[in-house]
């Protein structure tokens, strides 16, 4: 079983930045695609962006991109994702996922997952 601890979460002005870490555990960390989502008060889980396992090809929602960057480091099983011009509209609670194979956007896909941090933007 994978295990992923998140941190990095807080309360940042608009503008603002934060980066979140998730540690993952496991010995074929790089096989796993990793992906990020939130979830907003009242608002269903959203796909954020991922990185691939194989080729760590990445992809974003449309309303993220340029200003956030996954990026991972497998010789430390870390994923990370940078927050740059936060925004109000970015407030939730952001999850670290995890699965075996080709990256996905479906939250259904992957198997495990982080215990959330949260992130409240004030403008």
């Amino acid at each position: 079983q994978v295990q992923l601890v998140e941190s990095g979460g807080g309360l940042v002005q608009a503008g603002g930045s934060l980066r979140l870490s998730c540690a993952a555990s496991g010995r074929t960390f790089s096989s796993y695609a990793m992906g990020w989502f939130r979830q907003a008060p009242g608002k269903g889980r959203e796909f954020v962006g991922y990185v691939s396992g194989i080729s760590g090809t990445t992809r974003y929602v449309d309303s993220v991109k340029g200003r956030f960057t996954i990026s991972r480091d497998n010789a430390k099983n870390m994923v990370y994702l940078q927050m740059n011009s936060l925004k109000p509209e970015d407030t939730a609670v952001y999850y670290c996922a995890a699965r075996r194979g080709v990256a996905s956007l479906l939250a259904s896909s992957y198997d495990y997952w982080g215990q959330g941090t949260q992130v409240s933007v004030s403008s």
